[in-house]
């Protein structure tokens, strides 16, 4: 009897799998029949989706809102192409001559290799470079040329830089010193700005007892737009350290700076 009902269950099992079994089937014909979507047999749909939850509910949050771009090391110089091309459509030379068919290229060249090249370069790794110093006299290297573009206008300004340093115990190549002027020079500049940050970073690599830097330039910004004086001249200073405290130090700065004619840097 008992064995009769086991064989009977035994028998039902892959009867009603098989019935369910058909029935899905079926449930899948209907479904393609009237062109609707079967439904998904896991509870919360979760087999079917595509992103991980986690990064779903960090979309949620950022819904709407513009992704910062990774800015890059240095100029992008095919933005700075497209960018040509609309500055010459925009002063109206649509069609290009002949003689201006290569202008934007020029153009991207001259701003991403050269104009503004200093995004490229580091002044800290320029000056890392070091030997120790002997003693604490004063080093000054004058007359240094360099040329930037004003964040205001993005017009040229040009002159030279004076720069001295007292050693603390550290000294760097003076071709260094140039070298990291015009790193920092060929971007877009304040020429305030510029100054200070040519003795901070010589404070930062070198730790000296104190650093200098005057420079005296020309700004186009002033001299062909807005109060077009020609031959003015802008002459910014910065100190750090004993050039600071010491009015005795900051004048023998200034008078070698400003060589055998005493013009050149004032402060």
């Amino acid at each position: 009897m008992h064995g009769s009902r086991v064989r009977g269950v035994r028998r039902q099992v892959p009867q009603e799998q098989r019935s369910r079994g058909g029935g899905q089937e079926g449930a899948l014909r209907l479904h393609a029949r009237r062109g609707q979507r079967p439904r998904s047999r896991h509870p919360t749909g979760l087999r079917e989706a595509t992103t991980p939850v986690k990064h779903t509910r960090g979309a949620r949050r950022g819904a709407g809102r513009p992704q910062p771009r990774r800015r890059s090391r240095g100029p992008d110089r095919a933005l700075i192409l497209r960018a040509a091309r609309l500055l010459l459509q925009g002063i109206g030379e649509t069609g290009l001559r002949r003689d201006m068919r290569s202008t934007p290229r020029r153009m991207a060249d001259a701003w991403s290799t050269e104009i503004v090249s200093g995004y490229r370069a580091d002044p800290g790794r320029i000056l890392a470079r070091t030997i120790p110093a002997s003693d604490h006299d004063m080093v000054v290297v004058r007359d240094i040329p360099f040329t930037a573009v004003c964040v205001h206008h993005l017009l040229p300004f040009f002159g030279t830089a004076h720069v001295a340093y007292v050693p603390g115990d550290r000294l760097v190549g003076l071709s260094k010193i140039t070298r990291a002027v015009d790193a920092l020079a060929r971007r877009l500049q304040l020429q305030e700005r510029l100054t200070r940050q040519v003795v901070e970073a010589l404070a930062r690599a070198l730790r000296p007892l104190g650093a200098a830097c005057t420079m005296e330039a020309e700004h186009l910004c002033m001299t062909i737009r807005g109060a077009r004086k020609k031959g003015t001249r802008v002459v910014t200073a910065a100190y750090t350290g004993a050039f600071r405290s010491s009015p005795a130090l900051r004048a023998e700065f200034l008078r070698l700076a400003g060589g055998r004619s005493g013009k050149g840097a004032r402060g």
